[in-house]
C-alpha cells in the first residue's frame, strides 16, 4: 500500500457514524487499547458517549476519519483548558489541545498510516486555531505502536501519569505547533 496524504479526509462526526463506531469498538485490536471500560458496546452505550459531542453539549470534536473514501478510524481533538482536571494531570498550559483516535479498519493497521494521518489532522484541524500551540496525547505505555507513530510525527515524551479513573496510566506526550516534522 503506498500512503498519500492527500488520500485522507476528515469527516465531522454525525449520528449516521455510530453504528459503525459501535462496530469498530467491539473488535479486539480498538478494544485493547481504546474504548477499554466496556468489554461489548452497544448501540446506547455509543448513543450516550458521542451524541453530546454531535449536538455541541461537550466540547469535543469528533471526526471519521476516511482514507481513498473508506471509513477508516475515528479522531478528536478538544481544548485541554474545557476538561480542567485533565489539563492539570498533564501539566498544560490554556494553549493546549488533547488529540485521541484509533484506526477501526483491520486492513488498515500496521501500514504507516497512524503517523500520516496525525501530521495530517494536527495540521488541518488542531494548529488552524491560533489559540493552540502545543499538542498533548497519552497512549497506553504499552501501546508501542502507537507511541511510535506519534514520536515520527514529533511528539517527544513528557511523563507518566495515573488518570483516577482509569485502569492503565497514560505515557504522555506533547508536540508543539512548531515542532511538526515535516
Amino acid at each position: 500500500m503506498i500512503i498519500k496524504s492527500e488520500n485522507i479526509e476528515f469527516k465531522p462526526l454525525e449520528e449516521l457514524d455510530f453504528e459503525l463506531l459501535q462496530k469498530w469498538y467491539n473488535t479486539d485490536f480498538v478494544n485493547k487499547w481504546y474504548g477499554k471500560e466496556l468489554k461489548k458496546w452497544s448501540y446506547n452505550d455509543i448513543l450516550n458517549k458521542y451524541k453530546p459531542y454531535v449536538n455541541g453539549q461537550k466540547p469535543t470534536n469528533g471526526f471519521i476519519i476516511l482514507y481513498d473514501k473508506i471509513k477508516i478510524g475515528y479522531i478528536q481533538t478538544y481544548f485541554l483548558s474545557n476538561y480542567p482536571e485533565y489539563k492539570e494531570l498533564v501539566n498544560a498550559d490554556n494553549y493546549s489541545a488533547g488529540l485521541d483516535l484509533f484506526i477501526g479498519e483491520k486492513e488498515y493497521i500496521h501500514k504507516g498510516l497512524g503517523s500520516i494521518i496525525i501530521k495530517k489532522f494536527l495540521i488541518e484541524k488542531v494548529f488552524i486555531n491560533n489559540e493552540i500551540n502545543k499538542c498533548v496525547i497519552g497512549p497506553e505505555p504499552k501501546n508501542l505502536s502507537a507511541i511510535k507513530a506519534y514520536e515520527k510525527v514529533g511528539f517527544k515524551y513528557i511523563r507518566t501519569i495515573k488518570i483516577p479513573e482509569e485502569d492503565e496510566p497514560e505515557y504522555i506526550m506533547e508536540i508543539n505547533k512548531n515542532e511538526i516534522i515535516r
